[in-house]
């Protein structure tokens, strides 16, 4: 094998110049989105109400495998792409194990984070159809920061409904939405009739993405010359984030590395579908075989303990039903919940993988979580994002099995971003107020007896 160094980098020649659609190479494909009036499939023209005309195409498509990256999206990709793989020796070292461990490092844009891979296509698309700006939910403020950038460098208005539990624990992550130019709402607001309703009935509420994201979609839909655009769950978002995992193969490729083990987080599924997507379809194909696992907190659960059952994807239900592993469109994460990840659902496209048996999923409390940031901080350098730091969590637990057992197994996971923005988070690890909130059967029997009757 050839000499590994710390940091594998390809050229901006070698950037991949199509996004990969995993669902072509799926012989069981997700199941169709679902109109919520009608409870039919939703077509392409209903879509478009919501969201711009090309991204719907890619959306419903599950048979093209290849898309092409338009050159305006490359040229914005080259400010900070292609990142870099990066070969953890020094963690190794400290571990003590004969697992040899990899990286791919996401952080390295000002958005902190893997969301710029979507929110720059989005906004160009929706640039393209002429619209005067978007509007969009965030949870820990990634993707809103990825968003903001976006619309600023294609001048488009962007409205960020931020879920008011971050909003309140992360006002730094709010202004550098505001420096591009973004208006940022805690929701759930009074500025929208489904907000006001959700407020009535869960007075104090500290919100969730579910409530952000019936906020965004009622604000698009009545505000003209606006779409709803969504960072993560949806089939065109696992789309865009493909190039993560399209370069890390390129990356491992180059020096005859073949991973037995690929982790990543999973809230709604973008970074651990564009991590995983190459090497799904090998899989998928018949080529190679790999171990893949879906890290998810202990207190949203929704792979190891939720449903597979057609879900609303908002707390609102106004948006479409997807069948997904979902632990029921109004379940809120308690508010001492501060490692992110807080969705209610999971991508149809991952929960139908999932599903049949080509993937595991795992959940871990979050002061583990925590623990196991603060000792990849410690070694590595870089202080991660709480939603990475799930799977630096089982990466890490991964690398002391190989320990026990002798065995020199290739761990690669995702580091989705940094977490300088999430100090708060940290603070309360440090100072002990961390509690780990794990839902109780009661609880998910008193969400899953609301899930819809498809």
């Amino acid at each position: 094998m050839k000499d590994i160094p710390y940091k594998i980098y390809l050229s901006e020649h070698e950037m991949p110049k199509n996004w990969y659609n995993l669902r072509a190479d799926m012989k069981n494909k997700p199941a169709p989105l679902l109109n919520p009036g009608t409870l039919q499939p939703i077509t392409a023209p209903e879509l478009s109400g919501v969201f711009c005309e090309e991204l719907v195409a890619q959306e419903l498509d599950d048979t093209t495998p290849f898309f092409e990256i338009p050159e305006e999206i490359r040229n914005f990709y080259k400010m900070y792409r292609p990142s870099p793989l990066v070969r953890a020796y020094c963690l190794e070292e400290k571990l003590g194990t004969p697992a040899k461990i990899y990286y791919k490092f996401e952080g390295n844009n000002t958005s902190g984070s893997h969301k710029l891979n979507s929110a720059i296509a989005q906004a160009y698309y929706a640039k393209k159809q002429g619209l005067k700006g978007v509007t969009t939910e965030t949870g820990a403020g990634q993707w809103g920061t990825a968003l903001s950038m976006a619309c600023s460098y294609f001048e488009l208005d962007c409205k960020v409904y931020m879920v008011k539990v971050s909003y309140d624990q992360k006002p730094f992550r709010r202004e550098v939405m505001r420096v591009y130019g973004a208006s940022v709402t805690p929701s759930p607001s009074m500025e929208t009739e489904v907000g006001k309703k959700i407020l009535s009935e869960h007075p104090g509420t500290t919100g969730s993405l579910g409530c952000a994201i019936s906020e965004a979609v009622e604000k698009a839909i009545t505000s003209e010359g606006y779409r709803y655009v969504l960072g993560s769950v949806l089939n065109q978002v696992l789309l865009h984030q493909s190039v993560i995992g399209l370069e890390t193969k390129a990356a491992l490729d180059k020096y005859d590395i073949q991973p037995d083990i690929v982790i990543g987080c999973a809230g709604g599924g973008s970074n651990l579908g564009g991590l995983i997507a190459p090497f799904m379809g090998e899989k998928l194909r018949g080529e190679k075989d790999y171990r893949i696992i879906a890290v998810e907190p202990a207190s949203c659960p929704s792979f190891t303990r939720g449903k597979f059952a057609y879900d609303f994807c908002d707390t609102g239900m106004v948006c479409p039903l997807a069948k997904m592993y979902t632990l029921g469109c109004d379940f809120i994460p308690a508010p001492n919940h501060a490692g992110g990840l807080r969705y209610h659902g999971m991508s149809t496209t991952l929960s139908q993988l999932y599903h049949d048996g080509l993937m595991e999923a795992v959940s871990v409390p979050q002061t583990a979580v925590f623990e196991a940031a603060e000792q990849f901080a410690r070694v590595e350098g870089i202080l991660p994002a709480p939603e990475s730091s799930h799977a630096i969590r089982v990466a890490i637990d991964e690398a002391m099995k190989c320990k026990e057992t002798g065995e020199e197994k290739t761990i690669v996971f995702g580091l989705t971003g940094t977490g300088y923005f999430d100090m708060v988070a940290y603070e309360k690890f440090h100072d002990g107020l961390m509690e780990d909130y794990v839902p109780t059967d009661a609880e998910l029997a008193e969400s899953f007896a609301k899930l819809p009757k498809v």
